[in-house]
């Protein structure tokens, strides 16, 4: 605050007759007096530059006093705005919650829809099987009837051991009995035309083939001796450019197969499950699921080719069906022949033959003959040394030795194909195709 300077005071004392006794002030200057009036001025003065600064003192505090309350003002504007903006951003986030939410339900009904007709699906599909079961069922019943009828009882006593034989003896000859064919085919091999190498794909021992029982045209490949993958391709020309299996479809097998012995045959794979077990597998290539599985009625099975160990049955596909190349302990080393019902796996007819399993690496069947290949050991130039005609129009010493071109390897497998009379042969890795020249059976 402004305060004026100090003024020198002088006291004076006075006294007069009749009157009480005072004293009288007046204002001096150190060095010099000057008349009243001069001092009542300078007086005036200061008190003015007091009031003005006052003035301005009281302005300030006006002026800072409004400052502070523009600036809580302001302080409150900034928070309502800030409580706004978090409540902009709770509704926004509930907007896209909600909006989630709304997408994930819609998608778990499209899923539940999805599913409901899968389900509806397999319905149906289940009830077509348990129909073909119940069908199958009553057939086995009919069957079962009918064997009772015509076949008496058993005693419940020891059979003799001559009546064994006996039965077994009728067993076989009724299994010689003439084979009925379903087609006029008479055609059997007079030699091997020529020989085309495809690819090399895989390892030393596999199968490839095409469906015998169709003109599809796909090809199949089978790498190894007991994997559940195999490779299909549109057509030969399709494996031949892919590279390697690139271009192939994979099909998956609900089991591992055993050996080289499989066939394709009218959109199925038929194939020995691996295992001691010998089951014969039916698997729709079409739809990828096992219909149908059997086990070969045949004990003390023995590797069906002495070069091919791998191998105990070997499925061939020819004109008149399907057929099952095997060997048992009974047959003393040599090659047997059956029938197989497509259909339902059932064997039809069995036959012995003559050619041995020694140094055999594989066989095929052309027209009801079974034509059954060597080599050796040391691998050497394949040939065809042993024929089973079934129907007895071609004896094993008519039917000339036919050889393979020239080439030193071992067949893993060979396949018939009766609609191009090709043999589609796997040799150490190498997809071979062997065109064959027919001649009429008669003609022998």
């Amino acid at each position: 605050m402004f305060q004026a300077p100090p003024l020198p005071l002088s006291v004076k004392h006075s006294s007069g007759a009749g009157d009480s006794q005072g004293f009288s002030f007046s204002l001096t200057h150190t060095h010099t007096h000057t008349h009243t009036h001069s001092h009542t001025h300078t007086l005036r003065g200061l008190g003015s530059l007091f009031l003005s600064a006052m003035v301005r003192n009281l302005q300030l505090l006006v002026v800072l006093l409004c400052g502070l309350a523009s600036a809580q003002q302001q302080a409150l504007m900034d928070y309502l705005e800030r409580r706004l903006l978090a409540i902009e951003d709770r509704i926004s986030l509930w907007h896209e919650q909600t909006s989630r939410y709304a997408s994930e339900l819609r998608e778990l009904k499209q899923q539940m829809v999805a599913q409901l007709e899968g389900l509806d699906k397999n319905k149906e599909a289940l009830r077509s099987e348990l129909d073909s079961v119940g069908s199958r069922v009553d057939r086995v019943e009919r069957e079962m009837d009918y064997l009772e009828t015509h076949n008496s009882a058993q005693p419940c006593v020891d059979v003799d051991d001559k009546l064994v034989e006996q039965q077994v003896t009728v067993a076989k000859e009724r299994n010689k009995a003439k084979y009925s064919k379903l087609t006029d085919c008479s055609d059997m091999i007079s030699s091997i035309k020529a020989m085309k190498i495809l690819k090399r794909i895989g390892g030393s021992k596999g199968m490839w083939t095409k469906d015998m029982g169709s003109s599809s045209g796909k090809v199949y490949i089978f790498n190894g001796t007991g994997e559940d993958t195999l490779y299909e391709f549109g057509s030969v020309r399709d494996f031949t450019s892919s590279q390697g299996t690139s271009g192939a479809t994979t099909v998956q097998l609900p089991s591992a197969w055993g050996g080289m012995g499989h066939a394709v045959y009218n959109n199925h794979l038929y194939y020995v499950k691996d295992g001691e077990e010998r089951r014969l597998m039916k698997f729709d290539l079409q739809n990828s699921k096992v219909v149908d599985s059997a086990v070969f009625p045949a004990k003390d099975q023995l590797p069906v080719y002495t070069l091919n160990p791998e191998t105990y049955i070997d499925l061939a596909a020819d004109e008149e069906g399907l057929w099952a190349i095997y060997a048992t302990k009974e047959t003393e080393n040599h090659i047997s022949l059956a029938k197989v019902d497509p259909k339902t796996l059932a064997i039809e007819q069995m036959w012995d033959t003559p050619c041995l399993r020694e140094n055999a690496e594989a066989a095929f069947v052309v027209c009801g003959t079974v034509y059954v290949v060597y080599n050796s050991k040391l691998p050497s130039r394949s040939r065809i040394q042993c024929v089973f005609d079934v129907s007895d129009m071609v004896t094993n010493d008519d039917a000339p030795t036919v050889y393979f071109p020239k080439r030193y390897g071992t067949h893993s497998s060979l396949k018939y194909s009766p609609v191009e009379q090709l043999l589609y042969a796997w040799d150490d890795g190498y997809q071979i195709l062997y065109k064959l020249q027919m001649k009429k059976k008669l003609e022998v």
